[in-house]
């Protein structure tokens, strides 16, 4: 067990019984693989992720600052995941709730389901309040007034995130991964100005603002 100042993110499938078996089971294997790649990402900190229930997820990053751009990275790339839907009949979103706690906590590197403290509860606690809202993203911490920055910029990404399509989580995703607009069009197959348009569409000037606000904070008060 290591005991230390961490982020958890607990998060949830929306709407996970419309999807049938087999769509499901996709859409899992396409979240494991986030799990690997995101990891891949950050070599010098701890960044784990296991499967909790049928729907839902957890997640450790060691760098609280980093816990943003690891939220909205697993958003983009389960968004971007086009299926057929039991009810609709129709391609939509995939979509996730996410709920990222900032404290102390004991982990256990080989089995997160045994770790506990201060974060977990925080990310925990929350995520099951959101399940009768309409909220997606959330920030809970021991501050207060950090609590209270981000519950109403988080709110506003949320607005902006349910109106991504496919195609916007696509080109947010491969941002948030480094990408450049002619390296994203090259992947896709598109035009550099398609992808622009897809990447204003998108929000990602604002989102970049609040990636910078986020990890100014994070590192001021829990780094």
């Amino acid at each position: 067990m290591k005991t230390k100042n961490i982020a958890v993110l607990s998060c949830d499938i929306v709407s996970s019984t419309q999807y049938t078996p087999k769509v499901f089971k996709d859409l899992l294997e396409v979240i494991k693989e986030e799990f690997a790649i995101i990891s891949g990402m950050y070599p010098t900190q701890k960044v784990l992720f296991a499967m909790s229930r049928g729907d839902s997820f957890q997640g450790i990053v060691e760098d609280s600052a980093s816990a943003l751009k690891i939220a909205l990275h697993l958003k983009a790339g389960i968004m971007k995941f086009g299926s057929e839907t039991v009810q609709s009949k129709a391609v939509t979103n995939a979509d996730v709730r996410i709920s990222i706690g900032i404290g102390t906590a004991d982990y256990n590197e080989n089995s997160i389901a045994e770790s506990n403290g201060e974060a977990f509860h925080f990310s925990g606690r929350t995520l099951d309040k959101m399940k009768g809202e309409s909220t997606k993203l959330t920030l809970t911490t021991s501050r207060k007034e950090v609590n209270e920055e981000f519950k109403v910029s988080f709110k506003f990404l949320d607005s902006v995130t349910d109106r991504w399509s496919i195609s916007s989580a696509e080109v947010v995703y491969y941002l948030l991964k480094g990408y450049t607009e002619q390296q994203i069009a090259d992947r896709l197959d598109r035009s550099q100005a398609a992808i622009n348009l897809r990447k204003k569409a998108a929000g990602w000037e604002e989102i970049q603002l609040l990636l910078n606000r986020y990890e100014q904070v994070a590192k001021m008060y829990f780094v």
